[in-house]
């Protein structure tokens, strides 16, 4: 969920004028206080770029920030329509904010579910005062500002943030997100995202690099990269391989200040020689990849259309560990794709045993219609998927447990975040290998020498507590 953030009220804009509405017994009532917006952003990271660009228009415009959306006189949900799981997070959270607005408040629905399934929304909410589809985030304002209901849904399934257009950050101020392209040119069977977000739009490399050096200036020091498939970027515009990448990730550190780099989604196919020793040049770079596989059976593989092999990546894995031993190596795994055999289960099951990765994004197989595998034969029934499930969750929590003790007595320089939620007398931060929101942790059980949060300490690393490390400050990174 999008975290408010307040605006800067000594350069905001004069309040919004009073406007009116009607009350449920029909009168007509003023809002002399209907300037306050409140998000609610559901999904991946791109989603949430997004939302902080349609967050940034409105602060632009005057609008400012209801920390709690009982409080606000705009909602706005940008949902999330990947998976049936994903819809129906969409639909609880609409039924909620319907539930929660005050009578006078307005509720802007937006994203990839409005997309894909307006029609479906608007009958079961006919409350929605606005729909705005997936890329047309720059409609935000018209939305808002419109008397009546309405919609804005075009064919630009997918944004891009180009030229000058405002964005307000809503993660803590030391980390940002940085979309550098949208849509898929993969055609995965169980996947609609190309369906979703449409092809493949790589943005220009002179339009990243104006954003990530507008990132440093603000104070943010870890960038995550995040696409699709980082790989592909500038396939759409002609390049080959990972020539655009490459050169793009170049030219980022040729500038010469201190900053993390953090690459999100990047295919085993793609990890090449080339990469990986431009990851070892720089420091700069963290040493950790999200590189999802799916499966690891052939014929699995084959049958999800991926464009790689069990030898692929069983290479891909061990040149790596072999480079970089400290590598941090993120992944996705498939459990009950249709026709998957228990033998082909085994196998995975053999395979995060024998090859363990240090985190593992299990998923039961989601029958989504519009995909290729939708209508595969050898459909696994719903029972044999949460066994299959559990079994992989088992054997992962034992590998990690394994994995994180080659951390201790190690010192790793660590962001430390803010306060632990359960008592102040613990902190959190992440070391290079830990992404936000995503994996886990790093616990600080002494922290006397932390003086500010968001900056950069040494800490010894003494214990592990499941997926998370522990340690203490040892020292601050000047």
């Amino acid at each position: 969920m999008l975290k408010m953030l307040k605006n800067d009220e000594s350069n905001a804009p004069a309040a919004k004028q009073p406007r009116s509405f009607k009350t449920k017994e029909g009168s007509i009532a003023f809002d002399y206080d209907g300037n306050k917006i409140h998000f609610i952003s559901l999904g991946c990271p791109r989603n949430l770029v997004d939302s902080e660009v349609m967050l940034g228009i409105l602060l632009k415009s005057g609008y400012e920030v209801a920390e709690e959306l009982p409080q606000a006189d705009y909602i706005v949900i940008n949902t999330c329509g990947f998976l049936e799981a994903s819809r129906q997070e969409s639909m609880d959270s609409v039924q909620e904010a319907l539930k929660l607005r005050k009578t006078s408040a307005k509720l802007i629905v937006t994203g990839c579910m409005i997309q894909t399934h307006s029609e479906q929304m608007k009958t079961k909410f006919p409350a929605i005062d606005y729909m705005l589809g997936s890329g047309d985030v720059e409609g935000i304002l018209k939305a808002v500002e419109s008397t009546k209901q309405g919609a804005m849904i075009t064919n630009a399934r997918s944004y891009l943030e180009a030229g000058e257009v405002p964005r307000q950050l809503s993660t803590p101020k030391h980390y940002a997100y940085l979309k550098i392209a949208e849509g898929c040119r993969k055609r995965c069977a169980y996947c609609i995202i190309p369906t979703i977000k449409g092809p493949l739009k790589s943005k220009s490399k002179e339009q990243i690099l104006k954003e990530f050096n507008t990132l440093l200036n603000q104070g943010v020091h870890e960038i995550i990269l995040i696409a699709q498939d980082l790989g592909d970027y500038g396939k759409d515009q002609g390049s080959r391989k990972l020539a655009a990448l490459i050169d793009l990730i170049q030219s980022m550190l040729n500038v010469k200040k201190d900053f993390w780099l953090r690459l999100l989604y990047l295919y085993p196919d793609e990890i090449t020689d080339e990469l990986i020793a431009l990851m070892k040049s720089d420091k700069r770079i963290c040493r950790y990849l999200d590189m999802p596989i799916q499966h690891i059976n052939n014929q699995v593989l084959k049958s999800m259309h991926r464009a790689t092999s069990k030898e692929d990546i069983i290479g891909t894995i061990t040149k790596l560990r072999k480079e970089m031993p400290d590598v941090v190596i993120r992944t996705s795994l498939i459990v009950g794709f249709p026709g998957e055999t228990e033998e082909q289960f085994e196998e995975l099951a053999s395979f995060i045993k024998d090859y363990p990765l240090d985190n593992i994004g299990i998923f039961k197989f989601s029958r989504e219609p519009g995909s290729r595998a939708y209508d595969l034969p050898d459909q696994i029934p719903e029972v044999i998927k949460a066994e299959r499930y559990e079994k992989l969750m088992k054997i992962q929590q034992k590998a990690i447990m394994k994995l994180n003790k080659k951390w201790l007595g190690k010192k790793l320089q660590v962001i430390v975040e803010g306060y632990h939620p359960e008592s102040k007398l613990l902190m959190i931060g992440r070391f290079f290998g830990e992404c936000p929101e995503i994996d886990g942790q790093v616990i600080i059980n002494d922290g006397r020498l932390v003086k500010a949060f968001g900056k950069i300490y040494t800490v010894e690393i003494t214990d592990i507590a499941g997926y998370d490390l522990v340690g203490a400050v040892v020292e601050m990174r000047t």
